[in-house]
């Protein structure tokens, strides 16, 4: 058969209660060698730059074809190969997850996207002006978690984290703006939606984003662990690392630290899911086309940009919206992760690096080198390239994520 519905390659609907995501056919087959080369060269460049072991990368281009690859080993001085079927902590990709179910109760009158905070969490400043649609969209002005965090969980990793104890790190902070001026990048927001819902909803922040996300979309391999500590799920997990400085004070990147047991309660619904990346491909693609609502009081239409000088480059809705790609840039420790999708086209990227010494700024300029990398691909067989063009190049990216490398890359 030479098409396959993309509605089957990328939202994995395996029965009828799945919502189908209504793309371009995907062509059928992988994409041309050069473009392969080119991506490979780019993500295995800045795993040596970043000193991250492995990555794992999809990208589905419904004109051309598809590539998704394992590269690159489990972790540092192991020989055992990465591959597709690994999974991986997703940071603030959950950040949509969350959005998603706040739009789908907001579709069945659970909530209001204009509720206050105050009707569900209580002791949030200036709650009465804060609304949940501000939350998802990072304009309540709560300030963000702060950096230092990171190194509890780091000393505690089995600890259980509650919700509420996570935002108080925020709170504690105050505000750093008024409600719905502006957009700040602060996770302590999508912990409190985190709360807002399962008030509302009855149910623990694991069984509605089960209910609302992952079962309609066919995402068996996504979830939103309990458990403290453990691996990624399901298994086998891909090894999570970070560097660490040595005596001399420089970073060691010959021997990271396995981070890959943590506790998933440190993330919860900002930044603490699970998936694959089949499973995030399907997700990002069907998060992008607004599957779930049918578009129906889209969540991006009226995403402002976050720099003035910058129009190409908004938020809202729990993520990020690039010169038309929609998606997340995620980082949990050991892993960082970015996913994108542009809804016209389909054409849709996803990729993760074992850590190392890698942030979620190195995995969101991956993923866009990779997508415009993506956006050449010639056309297959009886297909036709769409009009479609992004807003920088891949060089742009592959130079910006050099510049900041962490370890050294051999010259080529």
């Amino acid at each position: 058969m030479a098409v396959a519905s993309a509605a089957l390659l990328l939202s994995g609907c395996t029965s009828a209660s799945n919502a189908a995501v209504d793309v371009p056919a995907m062509a059928d087959g992988k994409l041309d060698d050069s473009t392969v080369l080119a991506i490979k060269d780019a993500v295995t460049t800045t795993m040596t730059g970043y000193g991250a072991s492995g990555a794992i990368v999809g990208v589905w281009v419904p004109w051309s074809g598809q590539w998704v690859s394992g590269l690159g080993t489990v972790a540092t001085g192991s020989d055992t190969k990465v591959t597709t079927d690994m999974s991986f902590r997703v940071g603030e990709v959950t950040r949509q997850m969350t959005c998603d179910a706040l739009y789908a109760m907001a579709e069945k009158n659970i909530v209001k996207l204009s509720d206050p905070i105050t009707k569900y969490v209580i002791g949030v400043p200036n709650d009465k002006d804060i609304t949940l649609k501000m939350l998802c969209d990072g304009t309540s002005g709560i300030a963000p978690l702060p950096a230092a965090i990171t190194a509890d969980f780091l000393r505690t990793p089995d600890r259980q984290w509650r919700p509420r104890e996570l935002a108080s790190f925020g709170l504690g902070s105050g505000v750093t703006n008024a409600p719905g001026e502006k957009f700040s990048d602060a996770g302590t927001g999508y912990l409190l939606l985190g709360l807002a819902l399962e008030q509302a909803s009855g149910m623990s922040a694991q069984e509605y984003l089960s209910e609302y996300v992952f079962q309609p979309l066919g995402l068996s391999n996504t979830a939103l662990p309990e458990a403290a500590p453990a691996k990624p799920t399901p298994a086998p997990a891909l090894t999570g690392q970070i560097l660490v400085k040595g005596a001399d004070g420089a970073v060691n990147c010959a021997e990271p630290t396995n981070v890959t047991e943590l506790s998933a309660s440190m993330g919860y619904t900002n930044a603490g899911a699970t998936s694959t990346i089949e499973d995030l491909g399907k997700y990002t693609r069907a998060m992008a086309a607004e599957t779930l609502t049918g578009g129906k009081d889209s969540r991006f239409a009226d995403a402002p940009p976050i720099n003035p000088n910058t129009s190409w480059y908004a938020a809202g809705g729990g993520s990020f919206i690039v010169g038309g790609l929609i998606g997340q840039m995620g980082q949990m420790p050991g892993y960082v992760t970015a996913a994108y999708s542009e809804p016209k086209t389909g054409l849709t990227v996803a990729v993760v690096l074992n850590g190392g010494g890698a942030s979620r700024a190195t995995a969101q300029f991956l993923s866009w080198e990779i997508a415009a990398l993506a956006s050449k691909a010639p056309a297959a067989s009886g297909k036709t390239a769409p009009e479609f063009g992004l807003p920088f190049t891949a060089e742009q990216y592959a130079t910006i994520l050099a510049g900041a490398a962490t370890c050294p890359v051999p010259a080529k």
